[in-house]
């Protein structure tokens, strides 16, 4: 799979991996959990919770902006322009996240739900009508990706944070669409093998006795 191939209806895959994120939040665990440590350092509950119901909300604002004008990256590029990845805790890009989701947590576990309830409902109807060629500027970029790709950069959150919320709260993570999780295994690791260099990922993935200590892509 090329870096930017995408899954086959990566919109249908975006849209029923949200429907998981969404069963998630609603679990009584995260509520029960709302302001205690998560498993991620310097995270809540709820701030990963709404880190996580973000990634369904941001898409439908994005989609109501004016579609900016300009080329568009490539997702390891993107990756790659990122100023989040390897960067400390106390990083600003790592700050803001925090502060995006607590922020979108500031109604509560059940508004947190219902307020993604209602932006998945608005994106069943207006993601399928979009063209594949739509440009979005992802949050805290200043480059530009076609819509398929912004997707595919969601499937990565809606992947890595919905094991990190299920952990925090001592749940099973939620069955995400095959899809998905071969679309963010194959990008993980295409991106940990241009961060890492590909011998390290190789040896990580095939030979135990000569891994090196990380191949962690972000």
């Amino acid at each position: 799979m090329a870096p930017d191939a995408q899954t086959p209806n990566v919109v249908g895959c975006y849209l029923d991996s949200a429907v998981a994120v969404v069963s998630l939040l609603r679990d009584p665990a995260v509520a029960a959990a709302w302001d205690q440590p998560s498993a991620l350092a310097e995270f809540s509950v709820r701030g990963l919770a709404g880190h996580l119901a973000r990634q369904v909300v941001v898409t439908g604002e994005l989609l109501a902006a004016e579609q900016p004008a300009g080329e568009c990256v490539s997702l390891l590029e993107h990756y790659g322009r990122s100023r989040w990845v390897g960067a400390s805790l106390d990083d600003e890009s790592n700050v803001m996240a925090r502060r995006g989701g607590e922020a979108a947590a500031a109604d509560g576990a059940d508004g947190l739900v219902r307020h993604t309830e209602s932006a998945l409902a608005e994106l069943r109807a207006a993601l399928p009508a979009e063209p594949a060629g739509r440009r979005v500027r992802p949050p805290g970029g200043s480059w530009l990706l076609t819509l398929p790709d912004f997707l595919v950069t969601r499937l990565v959150e809606f992947v890595v944070h919905a094991d990190d919320l299920a952990v925090s709260v001592g749940i099973p993570g939620p069955a995400m669409p095959p899809e998905a999780t071969d679309t963010v295994l194959v990008l993980l690791t295409r991106v940990a093998a241009q961060r890492h260099g590909p011998i390290p990922v190789l040896r990580a993935l095939s030979r135990a006795e000569r891994a090196p200590a990380t191949i962690a892509a972000f």
